[in-house]
């Protein structure tokens, strides 16, 4: 495989670190064709994976807090441009995520990379649809700003694989699954056919997605000897330090391995905890 490494991690880990888009996008099914074929290795005494402050992204966009990003109506057209780069930007760091995921926790099974390589194909793909309707509106990826969360709860995560797959596909994934059904549904009413297809697309392949965090997560903690649904909620309290937002795509969660009652418990966990701070 050119350019890259035979080593799986030092290989995601060249890919995890390169800013230019056009690059990352490129080499990451690279990667997981790479490993299906047998070119990628895992060694039998890997180096310790090292903390990444800041992954590989381009100069622009500029990065503000949440509280700043102007929030915009999508029947206009800048407030559609605005939803497409918030989702570009995602799609983004869920590359970054996915190859993290990859170099980072080194004592898993094969069926694990393989999951997590596939993943960042998957999003890679995302990230070329999204940005394929930017410039047909008329921008591209960097020109809005954008904020740092994702990466930020990589930070958090990444001392545990347990924790990494609860709190990022099983939150912060699984928080896509939940809105963007409605979003599909507001852009058909305002006519933007186009952009609520690509967004489909990416719906199908993030259930997925969860899927995987959701068994993986389950098998980290039968490993252990924990109950997987009290646990996940006690890591929401203890790191995330907050609850799971609704409402819920109910049937989007439910194929991506969240129970019935996991999701009964998670309501009424945001309940009390919305009730806590009002008081």
């Amino acid at each position: 495989m050119p350019n890259l490494d035979k080593n799986l991690y030092t290989a995601a880990l060249s890919c995890l670190l390169s800013t230019d888009p056009d690059e990352k996008i490129s080499l990451a099914p690279q990667l997981q064709q790479a490993w299906l074929t047998g070119e990628l290795i895992r060694p039998t005494h890997p180096d310790t994976a090292q903390k990444i402050s800041v992954p590989g992204r381009p100069a622009k966009p500029e990065l503000v807090l949440p509280k700043q990003m102007k929030q915009r109506k999508l029947h206009h057209l800048e407030g559609r441009i605005a939803l497409l780069h918030a989702v570009a930007h995602i799609e983004f760091n869920a590359i970054n995520l996915a190859l993290d995921a990859v170099y980072r926790f080194r004592e898993m099974p094969d069926a694990y990379y393989s999951d997590w390589l596939q993943v960042a194909a998957e999003e890679a793909y995302h990230f070329t649809l999204v940005r394929t309707r930017l410039r047909e509106l008329g921008v591209d990826y960097g020109d809005l700003p954008a904020h740092n969360g994702l990466w930020e709860h990589a930070l958090k995560t990444d001392h545990d694989v347990l924790v990494r797959m609860a709190l990022v596909p099983r939150v912060l994934e699984a928080r896509g699954l939940d809105v963007t059904p409605p979003m599909m549904e507001r852009l058909q009413e305002v006519g933007d056919t186009a952009t609520a297809a690509v967004l489909a697309v990416i719906l199908r392949d993030e259930v997925g997605h969860v899927r995987m965090g959701s068994q993986w997560y389950r098998y980290c903690c039968e490993l252990r000897g924990l109950e997987p649904e009290s646990t996940f909620r006690q890591l929401l309290r203890e790191v995330l330090q907050a609850p799971v937002r609704g409402p819920f795509y109910t049937e989007g969660r439910l194929q991506a391995g969240f129970s019935a009652n996991e999701l009964e418990q998670l309501q009424q966990l945001e309940e009390n905890w919305l009730a806590e701070i009002s008081v």
